[in-house]
């Protein structure tokens, strides 16, 4: 199993070379994802504008297939059925095992609500409270590593006992005070800086579907 999890690592550093100097962050990351997935846990995810977007895709890739069918368990698919046989076997055939995972720039209602009440700034901070547990993994997006409002949420996540990972440009910045891994790809400017992110994100949830999917 662990080769079929680490041949996404190795295709990546194929190609793309610039982010061999990430291997070991990237491996701690998974890692950290891997631990709270068996324990039960799930990743709250966030970040501003196109660190946004990111967010979601994240999340669009964990809680369905990516590269896998991740069909339902027989024991699952069977008491879908015990619970109405029509409906059942549909569901059954057709919806996939996810990892659990929440876009916290998704949630337009709460995130409305609490900006016209409070400071706009602990938007995610908020959430974070609210949504996580012990054992969770919190992953904050920043090409700086400095947006006030990921760092506010990275705090909350560190007293609530969740793990941290930051995604960051290669710059020193505050993120890695609270980060227990923090992926610092090499570039600074705001849209390379992106253009690493998706690819080594691709790779962490690749990684996660075989260990968990991959028979």
């Amino acid at each position: 199993m662990e080769n079929k999890v680490y041949k996404h690592l190795e295709l990546l550093i194929e190609r793309y070379p610039v982010l061999s100097a990430c291997k070991q962050s990237i491996i701690e990351a998974y890692e950290i994802l891997e631990r709270s997935y068996v324990n039960g846990g799930k990743l709250l995810v966030c970040g501003n504008g196109g660190s946004s977007a990111d967010s979601g895709h994240i999340v669009g890739e964990l809680m369905k297939g990516f590269k896998l069918g991740r069909r339902v368990s027989s024991s699952f698919a069977e008491k879908l059925k015990n619970v109405d046989e029509e409906l059942g076997a549909t569901i059954a055939e057709n919806i996939q095992s996810g990892l659990p995972a929440i876009d916290l720039t998704a949630q337009a209602p709460l995130m409305t609500a609490f900006m016209n009440d409070c400071d706009p700034q602990l938007v995610f901070a908020q959430q974070v409270g609210g949504y996580g547990k012990p054992g969770d993994v919190f992953l904050g997006i920043s090409t700086s590593g400095n947006s006030k409002n990921v760092l506010y949420a990275a705090v909350v996540a560190k007293a609530c006992g969740l793990h941290i990972i930051g995604l960051t440009g290669e710059k020193e910045s505050k993120m890695m005070n609270y980060a227990d891994v923090c992926i610092r790809v090499p570039e600074t400017e705001t849209f390379m800086v992106q253009e690493l992110h998706l690819p080594v994100y691709h790779c962490l949830c690749l990684m996660l579907e075989s260990r968990f999917f991959e028979n």
